[in-house]
């Protein structure tokens, strides 16, 4: 199928569509500049909703009630789930849709796991392309849930225009296991399973340390997933963010850029560590040199980085030490 035929497909809802255009952006597939290129071309006016906080905070649960409270209030909603990757197939573990499965019959909702493939902070790397259909698809509302490993989660933040930082009671004390990063990045915070002992404590002390992304004091909200307790009110702020995300649109291009160039070099670096002597035989003696410590690994950096640019072999020579 054509690019443009398969973009057209999406942009009328065809789910079949919306996911052979996802697999092709993920796997990276024949064809799949060609499609991105088009498919980027027809979104920008979709709600990317971030959902982090640590593992066993009952994230998906409360996700399946946000989507049927955002339905209910007419909004067609998309799911991206990140997953841990299976150490077996690569692939991602679908807890998510499991738990999601009753929205499986509902048109105007689409839920993909994605594998998490190693991304250290939790979101894949392709994560945003899939974002990128389902906006192209007009699903207005785009909830992105990371794999839920916790602090590192903060660069969900280079992604979703808006973010909610789920915690639980239990989790004793919350803002000390959350600084490192959560704390910094929420626009609302949930104290979900409220209904243990510990939510108004967890509640109060987020409230007064947390601070947003703007340097004023988030919302704190207090649900139940269970029974969906507290979820119209966290869809009502959510709506409100919906409407004050406008002028962050402008800056999110600039970071797809950098982190498309960021990991275009990653890969790089790494298929050329991969092939180690045979592709860049000099490369040896630069890392026998730094292990010596006759060169800096700063210095011996550039030499490699510069030979990936210049797409040739590494020489063994010495790098000048830059004056140190």
């Amino acid at each position: 199928m054509r690019a443009l035929e398969l973009v057209r497909g999406v942009t009328q809802g065809s789910r079949r569509d919306i996911s052979r255009a996802i697999t092709i952006l993920e796997d990276e597939l024949p064809g799949s500049g060609e499609l991105y290129a088009e498919i980027y071309r027809r979104g920008g006016k979709a709600f990317v909703l971030g959902v982090a906080g640590p593992p066993g905070a009952g994230k998906s649960t409360l996700i399946n009630c946000l989507i049927h409270e955002l339905r209910s209030r007419g909004h067609k909603v998309g799911v991206v789930a990140v997953d841990p990757t299976s150490p077996f197939t690569g692939g991602a573990l679908l807890g998510d849709r499991i738990r999601m499965v009753d929205h499986s019959l509902d048109e105007g909702v689409y839920i993909r796991s994605m594998a998490s493939r190693g991304s250290r902070g939790g979101l894949s790397r392709n994560a945003r392309k899939a974002i990128c259909v389902l906006d192209a698809a007009n699903y207005d509302v785009i909830i992105l849930e990371t794999v839920g490993i916790g602090q590192t989660e903060v660069d969900i933040v280079r992604v979703a225009q808006a973010t909610i930082v789920i915690i639980m009671p239990e989790m004793g004390d919350s803002v000390q296991a959350m600084k490192a990063g959560l704390m910094e990045i929420g626009d609302i915070f949930v104290v979900n399973k409220a209904d243990l002992e510990g939510a108004d404590r967890a509640a109060l002390e987020i409230g007064q340390f947390a601070r947003g992304k703007d340097g004023g004091r988030p919302k704190v909200l207090k649900t139940v997933a269970k029974t969906c307790q507290g979820v119209p009110e966290l869809a009502s702020a959510v709506e409100g963010l919906m409407a004050n995300a406008k002028a962050k649109r402008a800056t999110r291009g600039r970071e797809e850029v950098v982190d498309e160039v960021r990991e275009a070099l990653n890969g790089k670096v790494e298929s050329a560590f991969a092939l180690g002597v045979v592709s860049h035989p000099g490369w040896e003696a630069l890392l026998k040199k730094v292990a010596e410590r006759k060169v800096d690994p700063d210095s011996a950096a550039e030499v490699m980085m510069k030979d990936l640019a210049e797409g040739g072999r590494a020489s063994p020579r010495n790098p000048a030490r830059r004056g140190r």
